[in-house]
């Protein structure tokens, strides 16, 4: 990695934490000659004027601070875009799968960073078509999940999934959900899927709340081309990506999803592995 020279930071609304640490990482920050870009919420914290919009905060940096939670995370992938510089994950409160870092080690383990001794974690994005007719209608980069929902409140919804061209079923549920390794943590795990390992190479699909029991989540190669097509009418049913941005689809709507050329960069902490996250954060019985 290169050296670093320029650092963004990325700031969940509204956090006490966050009011405290900011001021303070800031000064470190300016007393070690690093150039700082940061967004509207940052700068609310630090009691200045120049915050930008979260997708200009990466423009021409080497490292980016997020602080918050696995949701400010998911916002700050998106606004990297395909940009390679990694994300240094600072969990402020909550579950925090993904934002192992806690506020008492942001300090020492920036340090290792600029050492160039910290540990990168690759994940890999998910990229989804919505395709319309003809027409392709959006585009979106997933690192955790794309869902396709029932948009009424009580009705279930019928989902035709193809697998590389191989039809798997007409889901009758609430949704379905197709997650990168990284997202078998998140929603899916909450319908009843599998946890996969972050460099294992595959695609899950989970149903949500199935009419019939035995729609299991399936494993299917990450080289799949997922193919979902809506069979509930118009506003009927809702695309959603990583939980935050999304849009009402129309009967017929297909969406194609399929392994993006882009992986995201993590630093993680150097002594916390994936099962000692699971462990903490699961609650998972210690040895």
């Amino acid at each position: 990695m290169p050296v670093i020279k320029a650092i963004g930071i990325i700031s969940k609304p509204a956090v006490p934490a966050a009011a405290e640490l900011v001021p303070t990482l800031m000064r470190w920050l300016a007393e070690r000659g690093l150039a700082v870009r940061y967004d509207e919420e940052t700068a609310k914290y630090a009691g200045r004027q120049d915050g930008m919009p979260r997708e200009n905060v990466p423009e021409g940096t080497d490292l980016i601070i997020v602080l918050g939670g696995d949701g400010t995370l998911l916002s700050a992938a998106r606004a990297i875009h395909s940009r390679e510089v990694p994300l240094f994950p600072v969990n402020l409160g909550g579950l925090g799968f993904l934002t192992a870092i806690t506020i008492d080690e942001i300090f020492p383990e920036l340090e290792r960073a600029f050492r160039g001794e910290h540990r990168i974690g690759k994940r890999k994005l998910l990229e989804a078509d919505l395709i319309r007719g003809e027409q392709k209608v959006g585009h979106y980069e997933a690192l955790n999940d794309v869902v396709v929902t029932k948009a009424d409140i009580a009705r279930i919804i019928d989902l035709d999934a193809h697998v590389d061209q191989m039809f798997v079923c007409r889901y009758k549920a609430d949704g379905l959900i197709v997650a990168t390794p990284t997202g078998s943590t998140a929603y899916s795990l909450s319908a009843g899927g599998p946890i996969i390992f972050p460099s294992v190479s595959a695609i899950c699909l989970t149903p949500i709340c199935p009419h019939m029991l035995t729609n299991r989540p399936v494993i299917v190669p990450e080289t799949s081309t997922i193919r979902i097509t809506s069979q509930a009418g118009d506003h009927e049913a809702f695309l959603t990506i990583d939980g935050q941005v999304g849009q009402p689809l129309k009967k017929g709507d297909q969406i194609v999803c399929r392994s993006s050329a882009y992986t995201l960069m993590l630093v993680r902490p150097p002594k916390m592995m994936f099962f000692d996250v699971l462990r903490e954060k699961l609650k998972w019985g210690e040895r």
